[in-house]
């Protein structure tokens, strides 16, 4: 058994010797499977389309800024311990639902106001949409080929999946996918635009290279797409080549930008799914009470990773009276600071602060 151990740990070693870092062997094996799968899709090589080549060089690079955005935060005391206990709490009977509440239909934006959640789910299902449609044809797991008798064939990976007329309603719907999705993207963008300039509060916040340029980025993106199907179906194509080449360019201007801006959490979105099951699952098990005021404000589980992770940064907060600056809600933990500087004791007052139970 030990000789059996001894031998997996030496594969494993050899394994990450073989690679600079953890980003140099993600990117290494995202690459060999998009390969693989572009091999397996196009059919050996056959059904490349090279006008989407540019899209393609986009994605990649996109891929490896979210790798480089994600081991960096992956590697820090808290992610680790919330992915690994995200992990293991993936398969319990609250992923399902807590997933749709945060993924598909954002829950806790309503929260926020009915606008605010509608422009997100513009925005979100309609990148969704176009993200759907985009990547299977660029790697060309999917295309279609036309038939003599008025048909299309829907090919997916590399197996003939359906036929459908060349008139029919699926095919409509194949076909204008992308202009539903730049006319959602659109409207949302449009909304966030309208509140980020009249609403005072926001206004005060915005930055116009964080909160605006995504949205510009986005807005640009849908507007010139949208275009390209006015110019094939109302002008003949005129002047259609340019402007794919700057709808191509906006394209990969923003998969590029995109894991280092506003727009990053996006794909990190997921993770909010971990987050939530860590704090149900746990405050189910045991909650921490204050040690000054006794009121239960977090899990057990949750209040002892935060002091572990302190410790791994080497932040002392351990006071004099015997408890940990984490073992206090958060009114008695200002108030203890305070006293700290006053030397009168805040924190045993019973008084609550004004905007304790304050919301939003």
């Amino acid at each position: 058994m030990e000789e059996h151990n001894g031998l997996k740990k030496k594969i494993g070693e050899s394994n990450t010797k073989a690679f600079a870092s953890h980003y140099a062997k993600s990117m290494f094996f995202t690459v060999v499977v998009l390969t693989v799968l572009t091999f397996i899709g196009t059919r050996l090589f056959i059904h490349i389309d090279l006008n989407l080549y540019g899209y393609m060089v986009g994605t990649l690079v996109f891929i490896g800024g979210f790798f480089y955005r994600f081991i960096s935060w992956g590697e820090r005391p808290p992610t680790k311990i919330l992915i690994k206990k995200g992990i293991k709490l993936l398969f319990t009977k609250t992923t399902p639902k807590i997933a749709v509440q945060n993924l598909a239909i954002f829950d806790f934006i309503k929260k926020r106001g009915v606008e605010r959640w509608l422009q997100h789910i513009l925005i979100g299902w309609g990148c969704i949409l176009a993200c759907l449609v985009t990547f299977p044809l660029v790697f060309g797991w999917m295309y279609f080929t036309m038939n003599d008798n008025g048909s299309y064939t829907i090919v997916l990976m590399g197996l003939d999946l359906m036929k459908v007329k060349a008139d029919g309603m699926i095919a409509w719907l194949s076909y204008n996918a992308l202009n539903v999705a730049a006319i959602m993207v659109t409207a949302g963008v449009c909304m966030a635009l309208h509140r980020r300039l009249k609403n005072m509060q926001a206004r005060a916040e915005q930055k116009f290279i964080y909160d605006f340029l995504p949205l510009f980025l986005l807005l640009f993106i849908s507007i010139t797409g949208l275009l390209l199907t006015v110019q094939n179906v109302f002008l003949d194509g005129w002047l259609q080549p340019q402007m794919s080449l700057i709808h191509q360019f906006s394209v990969i201007v923003t998969l590029i930008y995109l894991p280092f801006g506003k727009l990053a959490h996006i794909p990190f979105r997921p993770m909010s799914v971990f987050a939530r099951n860590y704090r149900e699952h746990y405050g189910k098990e045991a909650m921490k009470e204050c040690k000054v005021c006794s009121n239960h404000f977090v899990s057990v589980e949750q209040s002892n990773d935060v002091i572990q992770v302190l410790g791994v940064n080497d932040i002392d907060f351990n006071m004099k009276d015997g408890f940990n600056l984490a073992e206090l809600c958060m009114p008695c933990r200002r108030k203890y600071r305070i006293s700290r500087f006053s030397g009168f004791a805040t924190h045993q007052l019973k008084v609550k602060e004004a905007n304790q139970n304050a919301h939003g």
